[in-house]
């Protein structure tokens, strides 16, 4: 526990430190400039409490006492807009501040600008103030919107993060003051404190409009910028021992809970999430949004998954094929794509993903895993089957019981009044070899597991041993190593190889501006015979890497033990090896 609240102490004080705070920083710096030295430690105590209770509570309360979900936020910006205006009106300020100063004897009682003011504006900054979430703040919020509601121990780790947060906070707050000082020495009479109220405005308005959070959206994504400015902490959050620890926060699914103290069929497993928290919808009329209640009385499959996993991809056909075959009949399906890698961000990529996988019911992305937490899901794929009165009756993770899934599909839509269903149907999920041997292969430092060589961040040399035991890999040539994937550096080709036990082996990869790149893949040392390519393999073992998806790259008639090796060029990167 101690090392939990210590990582984010320290994951706080980082995320200070990168762009996903400005939005809020002309605020705090406006609001540090003026009034009594003790001002800038009210703002950051106030930013304190109020984040933490932001993250921790807000949700829980704002559903107890029936305001709506952005109420605290609005309060939040007019709170700062009307303390711009103070700044602009002396007048104004007298009147208004001056019963703040009763409150205690801190700061100057002349204009109420000290301690306790301070803590106000620095209580609104809190309610507004949305950093990039990194694993650490995504597991606290994720466990505080939970139906059970936050532990003892969240609360002890969200407030260690806030507390990392308003440390560095603190200091641009008197840095801030400083260089103030230091302007009104050439400033006449009130300019300095008129122009941060203006500043203070203007932070309020841009909020309003919701122009901050937008901003801090665009940087989430935006993956030319350096990992150490944008994500300083990430290889600390995503260490074993941080995510070992962090999985010890979370509660199991209220669903998986309540499924195994049901002891009928179909049990009542509780009220289905609404979709939360989501960005571009695909296959609605004018890929406009639906909810849950619109589609009240018909049976709701929702079911999360991610265009890049083989698991989710030899699903689908089963997925669609109940669409197809009782949508007529009253089911609705939706499915949630809740990416894992950055570049499953980004909607042209889902869009094409769906055309080539033939998705023809409505999806849904979920980038902030926003509906993924509501559901307190873990897993790709995962379904819940919804009632017609909005209840989750049914729950599947992973692969497998496609007979009983759509057992329970006809049953529920006979209760939800639908008469003559058709024949059971013959659409069938794409099943998995029963003797893969060889797990999941992640190639970034955080996730990797079976280098001979450990993955390194940064560029390096690698040499590949003569032989490798069964499930190890070895990297060949110069490579750099990212948080997500590596990528060959030098201008040269490098490889990768991997002894497994499979039928078929994918690669998840992408080429740098979609530019198409060939690749090779070789067999035990040799081009990859015709029989055994994979769906994107040609003559003598070449493909093409463009599109940023999963790779097909070996398709044997049977499982067996092999050495596969990878050769990519410059500009391609490499995520993620599964089999089937």
């Amino acid at each position: 526990m101690l090392l939990l609240m210590l990582f984010a102490l320290v994951a706080g004080a980082g995320t200070a430190i990168t762009p996903c705070v400005l939005p809020v920083l002309p605020a705090l710096l406006s609001a540090s400039g003026v009034g009594g030295r003790r001002r800038p430690l009210g703002i950051v105590l106030g930013l304190a409490v109020t984040f933490t209770v932001a993250i921790v509570a807000l949700a829980q309360l704002v559903h107890g006492v029936g305001l709506g979900k952005g109420t605290a936020r609005n309060l939040a910006i007019v709170v700062l807009i009307c303390f711009g205006v103070v700044l602009l009106v002396p007048g104004l300020a007298a009147r208004v501040q001056a019963p703040l100063s009763r409150l205690a004897r801190f700061g100057p009682r002349r204009r109420g600008s000290g301690f306790w003011s301070g803590l106000v504006v620095g209580g609104a900054l809190g309610f507004v103030c949305a950093p990039c979430a990194g694993p650490i703040l995504a597991a606290v919020i994720s466990v505080s919107a939970s139906m059970m509601g936050p532990s003892a121990q969240v609360v002890v780790i969200a407030f260690a993060y806030s507390i990392g947060l308003a440390a560095m906070m603190l200091l641009y707050g008197f840095g801030g003051r400083a260089v103030l000082a230091w302007l009104r020495r050439f400033a006449r009479g009130a300019v300095v404190e008129r122009g941060l109220g203006c500043v203070l405005i203007a932070t309020g308005v841009l909020m309003a409009f919701n122009l901050d959070v937008r901003f801090e959206d665009a940087l989430a994504r935006d993956t030319s910028l350096p990992a150490i400015l944008v994500d300083p902490t990430r290889a600390l959050e995503n260490s074993n021992v941080v995510r070992k620890r962090l999985a010890s926060l979370r509660p199991e699914s209220r669903y998986v809970l309540a499924a195994k103290r049901a002891k009928v069929m179909l049990p009542d497993l509780g009220r289905a999430p609404g979709f939360v928290d989501t960005q571009d919808w695909f296959n609605t009329p004018g890929d406009r949004p639906l909810t849950l209640a619109s589609m009240r009385g018909h049976v709701v499959l929702v079911d999360f998954w991610t265009y890049t996993c083989i698991n989710c991809i030899r699903t689908l056909p089963f997925v669609e094929g109940l669409y197809r075959h009782y949508h007529r009949y009253g089911l609705d399906v939706v499915g949630v794509e809740t990416p894992e890698f950055t570049f499953e961000q980004i909607a042209s990529n889902v869009r094409q993903a769906i055309h080539a996988d033939g998705i023809t019911y409505p999806v849904v992305q979920d980038n902030r895993y926003g509906t993924w937490d509501a559901y307190q899901n873990e897993y790709w794929p995962a379904e819940y089957l919804i009632d017609a009165h909005g209840d989750v009756r049914h729950t599947q993770f992973g692969e497998g019981n496609y007979g009983e899934d759509e057992r329970d599909v006809r049953a529920l839509l006979t209760a939800a009044g639908a008469k003559h269903l058709p024949a059971p149907m013959t659409a069938h999920a794409i099943l998995p070899s029963r003797e893969i041997g060889t797990p999941e292969t992640y190639l970034n430092p955080e996730r990797s597991a079976g280098f001979v060589s450990p993955l390194q961040r940064g560029v390096h040399s690698y040499s590949a041993p003569h032989t490798l035991a069964l499930d190890a890999w070895a990297l060949g040539g110069l490579w750099r190593v990212g948080s997500e994937s590596i990528t060959p550096a030098g201008g040269r080709y490098a490889f990768v190889e991997g002894a497994v036990q499979a039928r078929d082996v994918y690669l998840v990869m992408t080429s740098t501006g979609n530019l198409p790149r060939r690749g090779r893949v070789l067999l035990g040392g040799a081009p990859i015979p015709a029989r055994y390519r994979g769906s994107d393999v040609g003559a003598g073992g070449w493909f093409t890497v463009r599109a940023q998806r999963l790779y097909n790259l070996v398709k044997l008639p049977a499982d067996a033990r092999f050495v596969v090796k990878v050769e990519l060029p410059p500009g391609v990167s490499a995520y993620d090896f599964t089999f089937g």
